[in-house]
């Protein structure tokens, strides 16, 4: 997901996305830990989706 797509996003639905981009690095992230994935870069990018919604609504809680 693209920061410019972050951004287009209402509070709500930023919170909802962090909800399942959370749930679902986790459990990619256990998935990883039993057998190991065809690509972890997955892992990466996940992780880096989820720190941009969670800056994205940081920022917005500041304004």
């Amino acid at each position: 997901m693209k920061q410019s797509e972050i951004i287009e996003l209402s509070t709500e639905e930023l919170q909802e996305k962090l909800g399942s981009l959370k749930k679902s690095y986790t459990d990619l992230k256990m998935a990883h830990s039993i057998s190991p994935l065809e690509t972890p870069m997955q892992l990466r990018t996940l992780r880096r989706t989820v720190a941009r919604v969670a800056t994205e609504l940081t920022k917005r809680e500041l304004q």
